[in-house]
């Protein structure tokens, strides 16, 4: 007879690396990334302190993973604001209120995206340069489209693209930094844009 092992089965979690990202964005919710570390991301997942080890290489290479998402549900957002909208203007409104409204609700993750530790500027990972080229990409289409109104007329659509998305920015950064309530937002872009 062959004996019978009475060790506890191996803990098998299905997708890990799924799980380590979701257990450090919800850290991410209340904590800044500074923050975070693996052993605290492992004990929220529930599994031993090196499993992320398996699929991250350091601490760097996780942030740089939720940065990724963090772009993705920040594109996410605006991209539904575009389509249930119509109207060149509107759309643009709906767009920047989006990109403000997701840095209202998840700060942490907003700032995560543009930390130049894990997203330098022009150097953007090989997950995170596609999604950059697709914000830039709906930016860019409905500044397109803007230009095409009358107030508009003959503005230059790259200038008015970053001047637009540095108005936003801004804005965001000021509602996450406290120093504009987020009702403002709204108001502020109808303003800006009429």
């Amino acid at each position: 007879m062959l004996p019978v092992s009475r060790s506890s089965p191996a803990y098998h979690h299905g997708n890990l690396q799924a799980a380590l990202e979701d257990a450090a964005l919800e850290l991410l919710e209340n904590q800044p990334a500074a923050r975070i570390s693996l052993r605290e991301v492992a004990r929220r997942a529930g599994v031993s302190h090196n499993a992320p080890y398996h699929h991250f290489g350091d601490r760097a290479a996780l942030l740089g993973a939720l940065g990724v998402r963090a772009m993705a549900d920040l594109l996410a957002a605006q991209e539904e604001a575009v389509a249930r909208t119509s109207g060149p203007v509107e759309r643009v409104r709906a767009l920047g209120a989006a990109y403000v409204g997701y840095a209202a609700a998840h700060p942490q993750a907003f700032a995560l995206i543009f930390d130049p530790e894990y997203c330098a500027a022009g150097q953007p990972s090989q997950e995170m340069a596609p999604l950059i080229a697709r914000n830039e990409e709906l930016l860019g289409g409905q500044v397109a489209e803007l230009v095409e109104e009358p107030r508009f007329a003959g503005s230059d659509p790259a200038a008015l693209a970053a001047s637009l998305w540095s108005t936003v920015h801004g804005m965001a950064t000021l509602v996450v930094l406290g120093h504009l309530p987020r009702e403002a937002a709204e108001p502020a872009l109808v303003a800006l844009l009429g």
